[in-house]
């Protein structure tokens, strides 16, 4: 025979697409529609119904950028219709490619019972099953005009990312608002034809390909173009035997499970996530009222207490589907959080509120850490997932990597301290599954565990911006369930994956370090403020938990449960893995500034109640010491009165080219007139920090124009041009009252102005950087260079209870790769014997390269300050920015440790009648108390939370300054392990985290 395989596929394609599908809906009535465009913000569907509409045309323009229409539809059923399925048929103006990204609406009943949504790729909503003839039909949609920020136009600079921007023309026109006769016969036609062409493009030379083109060739022979619901249950005769045919017993398993992707914000405000929530949600639990079968997966506990508190009607609906297994609570998390830049304890808090929530509103705990789309994942995950009482973790996003291919699919990985985690990522790399032929084909072909393992994941459904999983997707899947030539496939709670998959590979391959994610590396610097204000808020509700639990037990106040619940939660919700990384809509981050400033507010007024009522009232000066570290006689966790100013007050003199030389017991710093250190040494072994003939804390700007993905990515090519900031506009010096000495630089460049103030305290080997930036650059990237005199071989960077380390060379592709990498407090360059550190206050991004001087090695490791990308933001990062690092001279990791803590938590002074002892007292080198607060459940009960922080064995005492009546460690959301007794000795494995809870007597 002759190949008429092509002749086939473009005969079918066609008349699906031209005249099958249209024919679903072919008979139709228009609504008679009115509407109600808002002057301003959304309003409640209450008072949506009850708004006054006028008479309104389709095909008029409608929805200016960010607006809402409520639009009005009154119909009457045909007589003829009678018996039949009524759906009603809405296009809003859509483009079908861009689900999630554009207008969308929320369909209601008069009485407020939200129906159904409608979005790009699910236009209809089912009305009535059997109409009668000559029902009266109401309705109302509740239309959201979002602008479509990423689209065809690519990374384009817009101001339409703004409601304070945005132009005010209208966006989209409608093109359809119906009232249709749905025909069942031609939906389940195009669902056959469809499954079976997608199969049949994937399938090789062979019988059963063959037989499948020659099935659709049949069928469509058998279809009358002209009356195709009439003829298409004989079409789908012909397509019976091709589809009854079973897959064979090795098919690779999908484990399907519906998703909708709901970024927190990101091309949207967090006010629309609320309304995308309503609307993906409510779609779902209707598509579960009509299948047997489907399950629909949700994670992120913010997005249930949205609901919960914005859409009642909807939280019903939700709570009904979780209780009968239907709809699937994941990731025990409060938001699909960043976890490369949030400290220990924000991640511990994901885990803790997240996993309360579910508890206490389904009566669930979340098995597993759901993560699909972060920008990389912490070495530190493991142990805190697996202390939390985790057993499991998906992504997918490594995936995107730009050179290295993953190795493995089902594995487990390995963290800093040696817990292991199973994980998965879904070898079609999607989270967004359509359960197309190519998608189902390429997780066969490319599941990398297919020697034991059975079957990988499939996460279905539209996302990013919502919309889920389609009743088109749910007939593939039912299709798809038992067919020769293509995977199975199966709904399932990936609880169920999982235990099957520990069951078919007991011994996986294992990943041992950081899940480095080889793309959006640049999201570690963009807006600063954002980063900024996720630091600070970290550490002060630390610090605020420290003086109100030392104040509750010590001097009787009330400990604000519920105040720290709500800040954690609004400080975790801005750690979404599109808000912390800086990659949302200038509206987002505006909010953000917004909302770290009221966290800021709230906490300083707790902290201040806690040690007002610790230090009493008077006038003798208090110095309160939130760190974990003692010094000068000021306890760690505790207050003294100030004491008087010593005699070693640093030595400040001009040297002859008009520099400066600071020195103090410790070391001695040298500046140029240009405002450079040219010299820091360490007096007591004598060494030199900076590398010979080169200069510490010059600034570097780059052209930074990546290929795409603005905010997200910084490529390589960026070193290729750099302008360095040498010249300074003054240069002056003071010693401070305190003893200190100040140098001042101030530069310009470009647009840009800068200030510096380089300070060194007396006995401090930290030489501290204060600068700010009046930052008016586009396109730019601003770094600070500190080319040290140390052959490292390692970067020792700090991340969640401990460091990681990198190496300093690109022997392999996966090395090269690393050209930015991420850090917390700090990074700590060190040869055996002597090391530099650099630590920082919001500075989450460096990078470090290997030099020769004079045939030796050295190491200068770089800062990432700002960046100046326009997309989606067009202003990012403009105005003034402030930045705190510093150069930590003769340093090792407990020292870098030490300094990072106290940059971020620095001493309180205040007036008041005494100091007081601190409430815990932790002792054993290389224990670090990362957390004192009062438990969770309200007992009164005391929680200190220690971590090992150099890396290697250690042992110590933690004791309680008040009456114990036992000890238990718990787990870090703080449930029940074992029962120490009423005495704490700690001993920890390297990085090792112990949650300890003390009844008090």
């Amino acid at each position: 025979m002759h190949d008429d395989a092509t002749l086939t596929v473009g005969r079918a394609s066609r008349a699906l697409k031209e005249r099958i599908l249209p024919a679903v809906h072919a008979a139709s009535i228009p609504f008679d529609v009115a509407a109600h465009e808002l002057p301003g913000e959304p309003i409640p569907p209450t008072k949506g119904l009850q708004l006054e509409f006028q008479a309104y045309e389709v095909g008029t323009p409608w929805g200016p950028p960010w607006g809402t229409t409520w639009f009005r539809l009154r119909g009457t059923v045909p007589q003829h219709w009678a018996g039949r399925q009524v759906e009603l048929v809405v296009d809003l103006g859509f483009d079908v490619s861009r689900t999630g990204f554009q207008c969308e609406a929320l369909i209601y009943r008069p009485d407020g019972t939200p129906l159904k949504a409608v979005n790009p790729q699910n236009q209809h909503a089912v009305l009535v099953e059997e109409a009668a003839g000559g029902e009266e039909i109401e309705l109302f949609l509740e239309a959201a005009a979002n602008p479509e920020i990423h689209g065809s136009r690519g990374f384009i600079p817009t101001y339409e990312g703004d409601v304070l921007t945005a132009h005010r023309e209208p966006l989209y026109v409608t093109r359809r608002m119906d009232l249709a006769l749905f025909e069942e016969d031609t939906h389940e036609l195009a669902l056959d034809i469809e499954v079976l062409l997608d199969l049949a493009q994937q399938l090789p030379e062979g019988r059963r390909r063959h037989r499948i083109l020659q099935a659709l060739d049949d069928a469509l022979d058998v279809l009358d173009l002209q009356d195709i619901p009439g003829t298409a249950a004989a079409a789908r005769a012909e397509l019976t035997e091709v589809l009854a045919s079973p897959s064979g017993a090795s098919a690779h398993t999908i484990s399907a499970v519906g998703h909708a992707h709901i970024d927190s914000a990101w091309l949207w405000p967090v006010r629309e996530t609320i309304r995308k929530v309503a609307r993906t949600t409510t779609s779902m639990a209707e598509l579960i009222d009509r299948t047997e079968d489907f399950v629909y997966g949700m994670s992120s506990a913010q997005q249930y207490a949205w609901i919960k508190e914005h859409r009642p009607e909807v939280w019903e609906r939700i709570r009904e589907a979780v209780a009968a297994g239907r709809f699937l609570p994941l990731g025990g998390m409060w938001v699909e959080s960043d976890v490369v830049m949030p400290t220990g304890e924000a991640i511990v808090r994901q885990f803790s509120q997240g996993q309360r929530f579910f508890e206490r509103e389904f009566g669930v705990r979340c098995r597993g850490v759901w993560l699909p789309d972060s920008f990389g994942y912490s070495p530190a995950l493991p142990q805190l997932m697996v202390r939390a009482g985790f057993d499991w973790f998906f992504t997918q996003k490594i995936s995107w990597n730009q050179v290295n291919k993953f190795p493995h699919h089902t594995f487990e990985w390995e963290g800093i301290d040696g817990s292991r985690i199973l994980s998965h990522f879904p070898p079609m790399d999607t989270y967004n599954s359509e359960l197309s032929g190519e998608e189902l084909a390429k997780a066969t072909a490319k599941f990398r565990e297919s020697r034991r393992a059975s079957g990988s994941i499939a996460p279905v459904g539209y996302g990013d911006g919502g919309g889920g999983t389609t009743r088109e997707m749910v007939g593939r899947a039912q299709r798809l369930a038992d067919l020769e030539g293509s995977p199975t496939v199966r709904w399932e709670h990936p609880d169920q994956f999982y235990d099957r998959a520990r069951d078919e590979v007991p011994e996986p391959p294992v990943w041992v370090g950081e899940l480095y994610l080889e793309i959006h590396r640049a999201t570690l610097t963009s807006q600063h403020k954002t980063k900024q204000g996720n630091r600070r808020s970290e550490h002060l509700l630390m610090e605020a938990e420290l003086w109100a639990s030392t104040a509750a037990v010590g001097a009787g106040t009330e400990y604000p449960y519920d105040e720290l619940d709500e800040l954690w939660q609004m400080t975790l919700l801005h750690q979404f893995h599109d808000i912390l990384p800086g990659t949302s809509i200038a509206w987002v981050h505006r909010e953000a500034q917004e909302t770290y400033e009221h966290i800021r507010a709230r906490t300083e007024r707790i902290i201040h109640d806690a040690l007002t009522a610790l230090v009493g009232t008077g006038d003798v000066p208090v110095e309160a010491n939130p760190t974990p570290f003692s010094a000068d006689g000021l306890p760690a966790h505790g207050a003294s009165p100030v004491p008087e100013v010593g005699s070693d007050a640093v030595r400040l003199t001009e040297t002859k080219d008009g520099g400066f030389e600071l020195r103090n017991a410790l070391v001695s710093v040298t500046i140029t007139p240009e405002g450079h250190v040219s010299s820091a040494v360490d007096l007591a072994s004598g060494r030199e920090c900076v590398a010979p003939g080169r200069e510490a804390g010059v600034l570097q700007l780059h052209q930074d124009f990546p290929n795409k993905w603005d905010a997200w990515d910084v490529d390589r090519f960026y070193r290729n041009r750099v302008t360095e900031l040498r010249e300074a506009s003054s240069l002056s010096a003071e010693v401070t009252e305190a003893g200190g000495a100040v140098v001042t630089v101030d530069r310009s460049f470009s647009a840009s102005t800068l200030q510096q103030r380089l300070i060194l305290e007396p006995d401090s080997r930290v030489l501290r950087f204060e600068q700010s930036t009046d930052w008016q650059e586009t396109e730019k990237f601003l770094k600070a260079s500190f080319p040290l005199d140390v052959r490292a071989e390692h970067t020792a960077a700090e991340t969640q209870f401990g460091f990681h380390r990198r190496v300093t060379h690109s022997n392999t592709s996966w090395e090269a790769a690393k050209f930015e990498t991420s850090m917390h407090r700090f990074v700590l360059a060190e040869e055996p014997g002597f090391g530099v550190a650099l630590v920082n206050d919001s500075i989450y991004g460096y990078d470090v390269t290997r030099d020769v001087v004079d045939a030796d090695v050295t190491t200068t490791v770089r800062l990432s300050l700002l960046r100046a990308p326009r997309f989606p933001d067009p202003e990012t990062d403009q105005g003034v920015q402030t930045h705190v690092y510093g150069m930590v001279i003769g340093a090792g990791v407990a020292e870098a440790t030490r300094a990072g803590i106290e940059m971020n938590m620095p001493r309180r002074r205040l007036q008041g009648s005494q100091g007081f002892a601190p409430l815990v007292r932790c002792e054993g080198e290389g224990l670090v108390v990362s957390a004192v607060k009062l438990a969770e459940d309200r007992s009164g009960d005391l929680v200190v939370r220690v971590y090992e922080a150099l890396g290697r064995r250690a042992e110590g005492t933690i004791t309680v300054n008040a009456p114990v009546a036992g000890v238990r460690e718990v787990s870090l959301i703080e449930d029940d392990l074992t029962d120490v007794g009423t005495f704490a000795p700690v001993r920890l494995r390297p990085f090792e985290v112990r949650t300890l809870r003390f009844s008090l007597g």
